[in-house]
């Protein structure tokens, strides 16, 4: 299995993926969340300079953000500037479109867009939103097409897998793992956690900060895809809800996403202090070394080929080092 790590776009988040080259994770994906991160394709471009070996991606790509022309010609710059260390993988939009208070896009629009996307990367015209198009990029403004570029597709139902299938080289997964993962030869799996020090409790302070964003993901999916009840069915999660149901119903979304993959808001934290902590175990890759590589070498025996690591707390490198040590152990 790949060890390869994610991070939440950040001004650092190149110098951190130089980090992670150097360390010797094989790959690093970055978010596409513009409602709290820097843009993700100047991310990737500072990045590849900083970088020479490591795979460069957004992990995932929102469609509704930006026009496939936009994509494809960002795609395309990334390709020149890391030549051979690309893949680009599409999401239907957890964070990246419910913080900001809309629903995911349908895997129509999915399959639409992929379509028009790598029809203009291999030099196609292409039909959208009622018009014909094609990269029109002269020599020196784009690589020449096609440009063959890894494309991976997020999806966790049979809709998704059908459209993954359609236009994907992999399956990318986080939160779940759908029993179709056995169909793609590359299956990223996003997720996050820390290695905790031998006898080190879950409730610790170090435990909180690195693996306490990831954790609190249960309770904003809960919402998200169960509703108040859901979430009511986690520990602590009466005491989220109290938090979250102060902010107006227009803007809940905010302050249900606040803080995302990076830190506790103030309705995690009021999870957490309530005895939510004591699920970190199940909802995180979280443990001691021993217990990492564990859980590790079960997704592995379930399909995953590729395990994304997203690090957390004050220090991603200590963060990094703990985990790359664990996977290889």
């Amino acid at each position: 299995m790949d060890i390869a790590c994610a991070f939440p776009t950040a001004l650092d988040s190149p110098e951190n993926i130089a980090v992670a080259e150097s360390l010797g994770y094989s790959r690093a994906w970055v978010y596409d969340t513009p409602q709290q991160s820097p843009d993700v394709w100047m991310t990737l471009a500072l990045a590849a300079r900083r970088t020479s070996r490591i795979g460069l991606g957004p992990g995932v790509l929102v469609p509704s953000l930006r026009h496939p022309m936009t994509n494809a010609a960002a795609t395309a710059t990334l390709a020149a500037l890391a030549p051979g260390r690309v893949a680009v993988a599409f999401g239907t939009g957890f964070t990246g479109r419910r913080a900001m208070g809309y629903r995911a896009i349908t895997w129509a629009f999915m399959d639409a867009y992929l379509t028009a996307y790598r029809g203009l990367l291999r030099g196609e015209t292409v039909e959208w939103e009622g018009t014909r198009m094609r990269m029109l990029h002269p020599d020196g403004h784009a690589p020449a097409r096609p440009v063959d570029v890894p494309v991976l597709v997020a999806a966790l139902g049979p809709k998704g897998n059908a459209v993954a299938r359609k236009h994907g080289d992999g399956l990318y997964v986080t939160l779940q793992l759908p029993e179709f993962m056995g169909e793609y030869s590359w299956v990223p799996y996003l997720a996050w956690g820390t290695v905790l020090d031998e006898g080190e409790p879950v409730h610790s302070e170090h435990a909180r900060l690195a693996g306490g964003p990831g954790w609190a993901l249960a309770y904003h999916g809960a919402y998200e895809f169960g509703g108040p009840d859901a979430v009511r069915a986690l520990p602590g999660g009466e005491e989220w809800l109290a938090v979250i149901d102060r902010t107006p119903a227009d803007e809940r979304h905010l302050s249900v996403h606040s803080g995302h993959c990076v830190e506790l808001n103030e309705a995690d934290r009021a999870a957490w202090n309530a005895g939510g902590h004591a699920n970190l175990f199940d909802v995180t890759i979280t443990g001691t070394r021993d217990q990492v590589r564990r859980k590790l070498d079960a997704l592995a025996a379930r399909g995953v080929t590729e395990i994304v690591f997203q690090p957390c707390g004050p220090n991603i490198t200590a963060e990094l080092e703990r985990f790359l040590a664990a996977a290889r152990s």
